[in-house]
């Protein structure tokens, strides 16, 4: 908790003062004999430097005691001003507070969707969860970037600081209630780690990891990944995909949202689609004049992948349909179709 919520300067402030002040009682109570209640005082006009007078003369050894306890109180003071001051006036006491009620509207959230990370490719799934409509909570162990990324994104995300490949931070992003986690951390080991701790808090969870080296690509698979992403290669493909067939590539980029005329993908199952058109074959539905959008595929329920399904093609229970049209088509296809 000192760690996710930046207490511990706070803490170790807190600490120099208690011990500063027993070490004050202690002192005057040993080396001049003092009773509790006059070493209390002694201590207590010692650290606050009112100047009252001395209880009773002290004794040479007291006067370097008193001395050198002064000048490490000044030290002690300094430094317990200097944090409050930065909770206080540079906004970490309200970064505190925001973090709290964070942490109070994730409780509430359930089937959200995880991203570890917010570097390059975690922020980049995260717009594309948040421009679908999902659910998504972030969690990040810089705090600049976290303050970066609200500050840019108008303090409208749900995110948790705190290191992701413990159970703690995971927990307290509601690892237990959603439906996917998104690990996308610089290194692959800090990946595997977070896919174990995800397996082991919820073992349903649909797990996506990224991968730098190849060998790291089983690992996460034995740990429990779903799926296992390697930016770095799908990269170096695209780009010599681009040499050799551009206007695919060009199509691809259409598809992913990087294109000037976007196009979206969706999928759809019979049972959720509205019950007029459950049972009815591809030809029936007659998707393409309705909306505009087309069907490009049909995943069995056995697990066959069927490109360009035949239009007989009845879709049953445990089937998935695969559209592919522009943002207006397919959000005709979920008004008109879905339940």
């Amino acid at each position: 908790m000192w760690h996710r919520f930046n207490l511990s300067r706070f803490f170790l402030a807190v600490v120099l003062t208690i011990v500063s002040f027993g070490s004050g009682i202690l002192g005057f109570m040993w080396i001049e004999k003092f009773t509790l209640a006059e070493a209390f005082y002694m201590t207590m006009i010692t650290i606050s430097t009112v100047g009252f007078g001395e209880l009773h003369p002290l004794s040479p050894d007291g006067r370097l005691f008193v001395s050198v306890y002064i000048f490490f109180n000044l030290l002690v003071v300094a430094y317990l001003v200097s944090v409050l001051t930065t909770y206080i006036f540079d906004g970490e006491l309200r970064n505190l507070f925001q973090m709290l009620r964070t942490d109070q509207e994730i409780r509430n959230v359930s089937n959200h969707i995880i991203v570890c990370g917010f570097g390059r490719n975690g922020s980049k799934a995260y717009h594309e969860l948040h421009d679908s409509g999902s659910q998504v909570v972030i969690v990040e162990q810089s705090e600049a970037l976290l303050k970066s990324t609200v500050e840019v994104l108008g303090g409208k995300i749900l995110a948790v600081f705190g290191d992701a490949t413990t159970d703690e931070t995971l927990l307290a992003a509601g690892i237990a209630r959603a439906r996917a986690i998104i690990t996308a951390l610089p290194k692959d080991a800090d990946n595997v780690f977070v896919t174990l701790t995800a397996r082991e808090l919820n073992p349903g969870i649909k797990i996506i990891a990224r991968a730098s080296l190849k060998t790291s690509e089983a690992k996460l698979l034995r740990a429990g990944a779903d799926s296992v992403v390697m930016p770095d290669e799908i990269g170096g493909s695209h780009m010599a995909n681009l040499v050799i067939r551009p206007e695919v590539i060009r199509f691809l980029d259409m598809i992913s949202g990087l294109g000037p005329n976007k196009l979206r993908l969706e999928e759809l199952r019979p049972d959720e689609m509205r019950p007029e058109w459950r049972g009815r074959s591809i030809r029936e539905l007659d998707i393409r004049s309705r909306t505009g959008a087309t069907v490009i595929g049909l995943k069995h329920h056995t697990g066959e992948l069927l490109v360009s399904p035949s239009a007989d093609t009845i879709p049953q229970p445990g089937d998935v349909m695969l559209f592919l049209g522009t943002d207006e088509q397919i959000a005709s296809l979920v008004r008109q179709f879905h339940v």
